[in-house]
């Protein structure tokens, strides 16, 4: 069985509804995901997984949460090249700037992107639900 890592960081829930959607995504194809809050993601691990899904909402001026989720992302990027990466998260303002330059530092990285990155305004929707259920099966 695929060992996939949703790895997250959620300050209001938003985003760990869509990391639960991710998981249950690739669960239902089949894979082993494994739901890690970041406070509880190892960075030297990411070898150990098929592929991994990082999760963060917009922080600041559209930026990552600084204090534990880009420490622990910039740690284990040297490791996703090669490695299927899928991107989602939450913003309630700007136009979702931070996720367009997160895809492009994974890309940098030399990840494949398995999909787009999923991102909702605020609460995410039915049609958020399905895109991150639609990312973990694509991370499968």
């Amino acid at each position: 069985m695929e060992r996939i890592a949703v790895v997250y960081w959620s300050g209001t829930g938003n985003t760990e509804a869509m990391a639960n959607a991710v998981a249950d995504g690739a669960r239902g194809a089949g894979a082993e995901a494994e739901l890690l809050p970041v406070a509880e993601f190892d960075p030297s691990s990411v070898a150990s997984y098929r592929a991994v899904a990082f999760g963060c909402p917009a922080m600041g001026a559209e930026t990552l949460e600084e204090d534990e989720f880009a420490p622990a992302y910039e740690a284990a990027k040297p490791a996703l090249a090669g490695k299927k990466v899928g991107l989602f998260g939450s913003y309630g303002w700007g136009d979702g700037e931070w996720m367009r330059n997160w895809e492009e530092d994974v890309r940098a990285a030399g990840a494949d992107l398995a999909a787009d990155p999923v991102t909702c305004n605020d609460a995410p929707d039915d049609a958020a639900i399905d895109a991150c259920a639609a990312l973990g099966k694509a991370l499968a």
